[in-house]
């Protein structure tokens, strides 16, 4: 009878603690680079998070339950992001916020998706990360069509004729790039570069050196900022003063820093809007607590869009009063209309956000970002 009773708690315990409804919290999991070249844009993510659930549990949590944020770093690495989600699957997590790159959220949604769990990545613009019919993966941020199509019409607005493209082989880059470059053709411009960079290198004289000579009116640049702060700086250095364009990955503070100021300075990039130009009531609420807390705003917007899922999830558990990942889902494709920080929030049978946020923006002189 002890035996019996022994066991019995035993498997009790067991199923308290692997069933969400009756854990003592609310697990949401937030994946995202905390090392590596992306790391500011993962504490930032972090920050902006873990203040929300702060937020929430002083309201007095969800279902009656506080919410706890259990914080997993990928890197910014697709073999450290899986790893990562395989330790949050076993945490019993009700869903996952992030992550920040295409190529590393794309290794982590099968994982989450065959546990049933609910992703929310906020910086991965990658189409075909919507187009295998996941039901739980959802994202804040646009595609990468949407972003070619305000990439293609601006260069054909401003009169360039001969146009040279430039990425970085991951997924979001080259796919970004391959829908711009075929857009452009079709209008009958000239594409006299299209080739790839290595991540990571500290000299990219020899690729400038190659740009250079094919004479291009314009460099659409879809790679990530790290790069992008080198390739300008090179590229004064040299005495190159060719327009360069970057994609939504250069919008980070940390690409002046890398580029300095000079360097910068005219350098245009696509992004939905930078944190100060958000002019929802929530966004200003949210910011100026921000700024309470932490004493600075965030460096870019895609950190907030991990705001933005974080309330698209609690906003479903508090709605439909369920931790079921079906019911989630559901109320997530059909029922979700929610005025979050960067806009009205709501996605499509594919789980993609509805409606444009595309903006083209200038770096000044003093290194800030203005919108055009």
């Amino acid at each position: 009878m002890k035996k019996f009773s022994v066991l019995f708690f035993f498997v009790l315990g067991l199923v308290c603690v692997s069933n969400p409804v009756l854990a003592k919290t609310i697990k949401i999991g937030l994946i995202c680079p905390l090392t590596g070249s992306w790391a500011s844009e993962g504490q930032d993510m972090e920050k902006i998070v873990k203040l929300l659930a702060e937020q929430i549990n002083t309201k007095g949590g969800l279902l009656g339950k506080k919410v706890e944020v259990i914080v997993e770093d990928d890197g910014g690495d697709p073999r450290t992001a899986a790893l990562a989600a395989q330790r949050l699957s076993s945490q019993d997590i009700v869903g996952v916020i992030g992550t920040y790159g295409s190529s590393v959220t794309e290794a982590t949604q099968n994982i989450f998706n065959e546990s049933k769990i609910i992703q929310i990545a906020n910086g991965s613009t990658a189409i075909r990360l919507t187009e295998k019919g996941l039901k739980y993966f959802f994202r804040t941020c646009p595609r990468d069509d949407e972003q070619g199509k305000v990439a293609a019409e601006y260069i054909m607005k401003s009169g360039f004729k001969r146009v040279a493209i430039l990425h970085d082989n991951t997924t979001y880059a080259r796919g970004l790039a391959e829908e711009t470059k075929s857009l452009l053709q079709k209008k009958g411009l000239n594409i006299v570069f299209f080739d790839a960079l290595t991540p990571g290198e500290s000299d990219y004289s020899p690729i400038l050196t190659n740009l250079k000579a094919k004479n291009p009116d314009v460099v659409f640049f879809t790679g990530y900022y790290p790069e992008a702060g080198l390739l300008l700086r090179q590229k004064m250095e040299m005495g190159w003063n060719v327009q360069f364009i970057g994609g939504d990955a250069t919008n980070n503070p940390d690409l002046v820093k890398i580029a300095g100021k000079d360097a910068a300075k005219g350098f245009l990039f696509l992004s939905p809007p930078v944190p100060q130009d958000l002019d929802t009531k929530e966004a200003k609420d949210f910011l100026a607590a921000y700024k309470r807390k932490y004493n600075s705003l965030p460096g870019s917007v895609w950190a907030v869009l991990s705001g933005d899922g974080f309330l698209a999830l609690t906003t479903a558990i508090k709605a439909t009063k369920s931790t079921d990942p079906d019911v989630l889902a559901n109320y997530l494709h059909n029922k979700l209309n929610l005025s979050g920080l960067t806009g009205q929030i709501a996605f499509d049978s594919k789980g993609d956000r509805v409606g444009a946020l595309y903006r083209i923006y200038r770096v000044d002189a003093k290194g800030n970002f203005i919108l055009q």
